[in-house]
């Protein structure tokens, strides 16, 4: 079975989100179950692509609009991360440093999915099933069966899988353009609210789509940025699919990012000279509970929330508690961050920006994760924490809710809360300490935390059966 994944992301040649970790591992699990699966994306003038080798293996011109652009479809040499990977390069369009942000966003990705059907349609190829991921492919489902340019491969099924509905991609109909002749009947199918919305057609276009919990396919139909009523409308099409981590990346008894490895069996030493470790790097007390933070500090990650819960959680534990906050985002919450580290010297460390060795030592190191978010359709931060022996503190929503059983329950291993608010995550948090206090039973979460399989093993049988089902 031949699989193409189509996606703006894939880890470690791009990535912003949980997107690239996503098409980063999936495929090379399903090519390890039997099927034949590639992965291609925009080309980005980035690390990976300038330190790796590629073959060009095919050549065009592509109209976009009044203008027409030459691209190449490059493969990297040797499949290193486990797959086909393919770039598509167009001077002037993809051949860029950053994924997003551009103000012809629209033209990049309305491009970088035209070529692709022109290289599939032209080269000769088929597949058996086109993954598309996110808007940033959106409109591939709606021109496969909809335009006669594509006929000879108008039958190839397709399955969306959304990772964050809140991001569609719009345009005006100004740029309809963009897009090659299509049936002048199916032009709705395009609409949304008065514009194109490359989300929405895909949506009613692709023969399945999935969601990456079960909470948040139902979530949609509540909250998706104006498309509510639409995934209310389509939803027997659609299914919530866990995500899967990369267990051979995120493994604490071989990664070689951390000071020190270990199993569940050594995980208490293990934990501790990681912890000792950070501890002395960021100048916070080992001996305290450490709750850590890692992600975009943004209000939808309810990073908003984290100074107000630092100061109150540190105010009723005073000496007793210690927070590690590793991200950037919004410039006002970065500087407040950075005064909070300034007023509790000691007890908080910020470190503003990305490192992934750095994240891998603080999901080692950390008792606690800290994850108050509004919006969260899987998350993988939790699943990477319970991988590594550490304690989930979430807001119980999205994948959060799926993945993090409390500990008051029968079999739990997290801490959860139910109404986002920064009081909310402080009773969690004393909840935490007061757990922390309690050696054998932490030993005891820990234990089962680390046993849990959240692979890509197990997800990736779900996706194959869904494309046997097409």
């Amino acid at each position: 079975m031949k699989i193409f994944h189509l996606s703006a992301e894939c880890y470690p040649v791009a990535k912003v989100g949980g997107l690239g970790d996503v098409v980063g591992a999936l495929p090379k699990y399903l090519n390890q179950a039997g099927l034949d699966t590639s992965v291609v994306m925009p080309f980005y003038d980035r690390k990976f692509t300038r330190e790796n080798l590629f073959d060009v293996i095919f050549e065009a011109s592509t109209k976009l609009g009044d203008k027409r652009y030459e691209f190449q479809v490059l493969k990297e040499q040797t499949d290193k991360l486990g797959f086909p990977l393919y770039l598509i390069k167009a001077p002037g369009l993809l051949d860029r440093e950053n994924i997003y942000s551009y103000p012809d966003e629209t033209e990049q990705f309305v491009f970088f999915q035209l070529a692709f059907l022109d290289w599939l349609n032209w080269s000769q190829q088929t597949a058996d099933v086109i993954h598309c991921h996110d808007h940033h492919s959106g409109l591939v489902p709606f021109l496969l069966y909809h335009s006669a340019l594509y006929k000879r491969i108008s039958n190839i099924p397709t399955i969306l899988t959304i990772h964050n509905g809140q991001y569609h991609g719009a345009f005006s109909w100004d740029k309809f353009n963009y897009l090659p002749e299509i049936d002048p009947d199916s032009t709705g199918l395009l609409d949304w609210r008065g514009g194109i919305n490359p989300l929405a057609a895909a949506v009613k276009c692709a023969w399945k789509y999935t969601t990456v919990s079960p909470t948040y396919l139902h979530e949609l139909t509540i909250q998706s940025n104006g498309l509510e009523y639409l995934f209310y409308t389509e939803g027997q099409k659609g299914r919530g699919i866990i995500n899967g981590i990369d267990t051979q990346v995120w493994n604490p008894e071989t990664d070689p990012m951390l000071v020190k490895n270990y199993h569940t069996k050594t995980a208490d030493k293990g934990k501790k000279e990681n912890k000792d470790a950070l501890c002395e790097k960021f100048g916070l007390s080992p001996d305290k509970p450490l709750v850590v933070f890692i992600g975009r500090l943004v209000d939808e990650k309810g990073a908003d929330l984290i100074p107000a819960i630092i100061r109150k959680s540190l105010d009723k534990h005073k000496g007793a508690l210690s927070f590690m906050i590793l991200g950037s985002g919004e410039s006002g919450l970065e500087l407040e961050l950075k005064q909070l580290q300034e007023q509790f010297a000691g007890e908080c460390s910020v470190y503003i920006g990305y490192n992934e060795e750095l994240a891998h030592l603080v999901y080692a190191a950390g008792d606690f994760l800290l994850m108050p978010s509004r919006v969260e359709p899987c998350g993988l931060n939790q699943l990477y924490s319970l991988r590594y022996g550490t304690v989930p503190i979430v807001h119980s929503t999205g994948g959060l809710r799926d993945t993090v059983i409390d500990f008051g329950n029968e079999e739990g291993y997290g801490i959860t809360f139910n109404n986002i608010s920064a009081e909310e995550a402080c009773v969690s948090i004393d909840r935490a300490v007061t757990l922390y206090a309690n050696t054998p039973h932490l030993k005891l979460l820990r234990k089962r935390m680390m046993e849990l399989d959240f692979s890509w093993d197990r997800s990736a049988k779900e996706y194959i059966q869904l494309y046997e089902s097409l």
